[in-house]
């Protein structure tokens, strides 16, 4: 589907000739404003003589006017799209939250969004047509050159112009909605039963009950593993897991299936009990790849109706995160280059006693959970919070631990719900001031684990960040954060004091350190996987027909590159296709370099929160708003986003880290 015809260029050079007659002193205004509305408006909207009529009449040239319509419009649409995203929020709920069996009609009530269709109907009243007249669309090149010496106001204006920017047909906006859902309601079941793993040596090393979600369950799960002495064996087995998924070698019946047992090294499926029936070892289909390319499908039909982002990339990086796809790149490039890295991989091999493998990119030995079992991490998480219900009430009690006063703490309490999720957990803003954030964490039957404990104090940092910036800002088109790696920036600096709160862990120097390193090494690990996810949607760009075999392999070839450029030097292991696993690649679209970029804010922003002014100085943060990158991380720390810093420290830990053992 491509737009319907606009307005002829010798229609819109007559129209602008008419307004600056009347308007003289509006000249630029008109001519920019009479444009945007020419490059939006079909021929359901009227001939010629109608767009040039509209034209006359909704130009506004009083200022007083002007700033009354702004007030006006950032008033009513907080209401409008709020509503709009609550009732988006309860038709997803079945299928976000654990609330019990999907039914069919929750699934097809998944699939109903409403946010096209009230785009559809302010062009067809002309809201949106009048603020195109009235207002200037900036590119993100304007942001970055004018910004620095625009006020609050033209701030607002500026964000305000994004929401009337893009003009797109509710079926087209529809179909990429169905996509994205079903390829998250494919994510939030793939479950992999531990407890039915067998090993090299037919032993079946995982707890009974064990049973995790893709990736994120199985990563964490590994992780915890470094604490013990024979953890190995299992952090090999997961890594076969994971390689067998990617490369979709998964038997399809193993999926989530408590009755049989699933050898990952021979790929042999077995029933669990004698008496079960035998079970066909069929791989899976590539359902992981079909999954991606149905979205591919989708964002492509919207690219006729961006002309300034007429890329799915161009809208993730220009539009919503404010920044260069290359700049981005060439930040991640940054870390995974420096010699910072090299020396802190020979140092992980040192603590781990062998050559390191590629499962160790999730290496946890410098956070102070690695000095911990798994079975402590639980036990202090169940003792503290049985529950999802004693999270929520113990919300101001947690908040006050981490600096802020007992006052705040109680507001932010006040502003956040908490709700079991059904897949690894999530965090969901407000978008009325009247409304709720939501924190969603997954807790097992046997009450809240330490991996369902963590994810909480991730998305509490996204909460309190949201709390503050809607609640909190001056004018509401300014409510948010610059891009989603914000908010992740917030998170990280939340998550990381997790064994804090628990009691488990003092703040010092040598904590410190640990957590510079630690960092860094996150940073490089979901570096090099941001690039696997920018890389493959170039690839798909570029292949549109493909199949999703042809997709799989390019993405299991796309892996092994960024592997062996930037990972095996330092692991020594080559054509490893283990950067393909997240599950973020199938199911966001472009979301793994928020957390990358995020890792590198966190820690320019963490070193201005000290114990004494952590609550106050978060809040600051906070309320500064949807800026873009660079004017935001200015106003909160001096200067650029810059990886800089993260690896002075890191380079200044693994220093001290040589002096102590001398």
């Amino acid at each position: 589907m491509s737009p319907p015809s606009n307005i002829l260029p010798e229609v819109e050079r007559q129209t602008v000739e008419a307004l600056a007659a009347r308007y003289p002193d509006h000249a630029e205004r008109i001519r920019r404003g009479v444009g945007q509305v020419a490059r939006r408006w079909w021929l359901e909207d009227g001939d010629a003589a109608a767009f040039t009529t509209f034209c006359l009449d909704a130009f506004i040239s009083d200022p007083a006017e002007l700033d009354r319509t702004l007030r006006s419009l950032e008033r009513v649409m907080e209401q409008v799209d709020g509503h709009v995203y609550e009732a988006r929020r309860e038709l997803t709920l079945p299928i976000d939250v654990d609330t019990g069996e999907i039914s069919k009609v929750d699934r097809l009530f998944a699939n109903l969004d409403l946010a096209p269709h009230v785009d559809e109907d302010l062009f067809a009243t002309k809201v949106s047509f009048l603020a195109l007249l009235n207002f200037p669309l900036h590119t993100l090149s304007e942001r970055l050159q004018d910004g620095p010496a625009w006020d609050r106001a033209a701030w607002a204006s500026s964000r305000m112009m994004e929401r009337f920017n893009l003009r797109i047909p509710a079926a087209v906006a529809q179909e990429s909605t169905r996509a994205f859902i079903a390829a998250e309601e494919y994510i939030s079941g793939y479950y992999l039963r531990m407890d039915r793993l067998v090993d090299e040596d037919g032993g079946r090393p995982f707890p009974d009950g064990l049973r995790l979600i893709s990736h994120w369950g199985l990563r964490d799960e590994l992780a915890a593993h470094y604490a013990e002495a024979d953890g190995i064996a299992k952090q090999r087995l997961i890594q076969r897991v994971m390689e067998r998924i990617v490369r979709q070698e998964i038997p399809a019946a193993v999926i989530d299936n408590p009755g049989l047992l699933w050898n990952p090294w021979t790929n042999e499926v077995q029933p669990a009990d004698a008496d079960g029936l035998a079970t066909s070892a069929e791989r899976e289909p590539d359902i992981r790849y079909a999954q991606l390319l149905s979205i591919l499908r989708a964002v492509r039909k919207i690219d006729p109706f961006a002309p300034n982002e007429p890329t799915f990339m161009a809208r993730r990086f220009e539009r919503e995160r404010q920044m260069p796809e290359r700049e981005v790149e060439a930040l991640f490039i940054s870390v995974l280059e420096s010699p910072e890295v090299r020396e802190l991989g020979r140092l992980i091999a040192e603590r781990v006693g062998r050559p390191l493998e590629p499962f160790d990119i999730w290496y946890s030995g410098f956070k102070s959970r690695g000095t911990y079992s798994e079975d402590e991490l639980n036990q202090a998480a169940r003792q503290r919070f049985p529950n999802l219900e004693a999270f929520q009430a113990a919300l101001p009690e947690t908040l006050e631990k981490l600096g802020f006063t007992p006052d705040r703490a109680r507001w932010l309490a006040d502003h956040i719900e908490v709700d079991p999720a059904r897949g690894a957990g999530h965090a969901m803003p407000a978008m009325r001031r009247q409304d709720k954030a939501r924190l969603r964490t997954r807790v097992p039957r046997g009450g809240m684990d330490y991996q369902g404990y963590n994810v909480a104090c991730h998305e509490l940092g996204h909460n309190v960040e949201q709390v503050f910036s809607l609640q909190g800002i001056d004018h509401w088109w300014l409510a948010g954060v610059p891009n989603n790696a914000f908010t992740e920036a917030f998170a990280f600096v939340f998550q990381h004091r997790d064994l804090e709160l628990l009691g488990l862990q003092e703040p010092g120097e040598e904590a410190r350190r640990n957590e510079a390193l630690a960092v860094l090494w996150n940073t490089y690990e979901i570096a090099g996987v941001s690039l696997v996810d920018m890389r493959v949607w170039d690839w798909m760009y570029a292949h549109p027909g493909a199949t999703p075999a042809e997709l799989r392999e390019a993405a299991l070839a796309i892996a092994r590159e960024v592997w062996n450029r930037w990972f095996a030097p330092v692991f020594g292991v080559r054509d490893s296709d283990i950067l393909a696993i997240y599950s973020h690649m199938i199911v966001y679209g472009l979301y793994l370099p928020d957390y990358a970029v995020g890792h590198i804010i966190a820690f320019q922003v963490a070193s201005r929160l000290t114990p004494e002014t952590f609550g106050a100085e978060v809040e600051r943060l906070a309320r500064l708003g949807h800026l873009t990158p660079d004017a935001w991380i200015r106003a909160a720390v001096g200067g650029p986003v810059s990886a800089g810093a993260l690896l002075g420290a890191a380079r200044a830990a693994m220093g001290a880290e040589v002096e102590a053992a001398r």
